[in-house]
């Protein structure tokens, strides 16, 4: 199985300010993520991340969103993961403002793959000690660490 560490990075795991919109921080991600996706456009990652949303927010409360999308053109799961400086609304299931975004890209044909990933996300930030250590990270070194655990 694929543990979190390997599909998540150092290079793609960001603090910082990535716009006041959640279309925007998508577009935001979108741009980030796409250098390390190859051949893959921005514009097609971002189209299949609002895609996604379309279908209802990936806001999963306690100030957390998980977007994920499947995407042609990549041959294994691919992650970015971000604190925001300041909180923004992802019209999440608990109406609460979302400051952690774990991004989860996986190709066409994964499946069961996919779905184990986003459910060891879950539980990750279902532990509010774990949250709580998660938001106390300063450096992206240490996001990074405390959030693969």
């Amino acid at each position: 199985m694929t543990s979190l560490s390997q599909v998540l990075s150092t290079e793609r795991t960001f603090i910082g300010n990535f716009g006041a919109s959640k279309k925007k921080v998508l577009q935001t991600l979108a741009e980030r993520i796409s250098p390390s996706l190859g051949d893959v456009q921005e514009h097609a990652l971002f189209d299949q991340l609002i895609a996604r949303e379309r279908l209802g927010s990936t806001g999963i409360g306690s100030g957390v969103a998980v977007p994920h999308c499947r995407l042609e053109g990549i041959d294994k799961p691919i992650a970015a993961l971000v604190k925001l400086d300041t909180p923004i609304d992802f019209e999440a299931i608990d109406h609460k403002p979302v400051d952690l975004i774990f991004v989860l890209i996986v190709p066409l044909d994964a499946t069961d793959e996919h779905l184990q990933l986003l459910a060891n996300v879950v539980e990750r930030v279902n532990n509010s000690a774990t949250l709580s250590q998660i938001r106390s990270c300063q450096t992206v070194e240490s996001l990074f660490s405390t959030f693969v655990g």
